[in-house]
């Protein structure tokens, strides 16, 4: 999910809480949008037909999404452009952050939901220390810190092309570095 544009760790983590541990709970990208507080809900009149957003869902999350919004809006010239059709149409702003908030939530939906395949990190330790690699000179040859690579290797850090070029680059040693 941090991939995603505006997407950060705090935001990140709100909206994994708000999905929950519960993969039943989340059926479809509607039924988490509701529990986001972003599924539109009629506020028509008799003489209007306009949405507001639902004020049942998680607030948490919907700040998440709002801030995501406000990303998107000063970084994407992809989500520029929608919100300046938004208001071309005659929309006024409040009412393109909740169309723009809602598109938001397929796109987290759709991580949420989507398998990702990890590549297994358990190989890179064992293959470093058998052949006396150190983790300086790994980071040296990358162009890193030692810690980056620690990270890597931990799995505290997730950084699926360095991974591999590591992986690569263990195959290919064939004698020890020295320092």
């Amino acid at each position: 999910m941090r991939a995603a544009r505006g997407i950060g760790p705090d935001t990140a983590a709100q909206l994994l809480i708000t999905a929950g541990g519960n993969p039943d709970r989340l059926r479809t990208e509607a039924s988490f949008a509701a529990l986001c507080g972003v599924a539109p809900v009629a506020a028509s009149s008799g003489k209007t037909n306009r949405h507001r957003l639902a004020r049942g869902g998680d607030r948490a999350a919907n700040a998440a999404l709002y801030r995501i919004a406000l990303v998107r809006m000063c970084s994407d010239g992809r989500t520029r452009e929608y919100v300046v059709s938004q208001t071309v149409d005659g929309r006024t702003k409040k009412k393109g952050i909740r169309l723009l908030k809602r598109a938001i939530v397929r796109d987290v939906f759709r991580c949420l939901t989507t398998m990702v395949t990890v590549p297994e990190i358990a190989d890179l330790r064992p293959a470093h220390q058998a052949k006396s690699i150190t983790l300086t000179a790994i980071a040296h040859h990358f162009g890193v810190w030692p810690a980056v690579i620690s990270c890597i290797e931990r799995g505290t850090r997730r950084d699926n092309d360095l991974a591999n070029a590591y992986r690569d680059w263990l195959t290919a040693a064939l004698q020890p570095l020295d320092e």
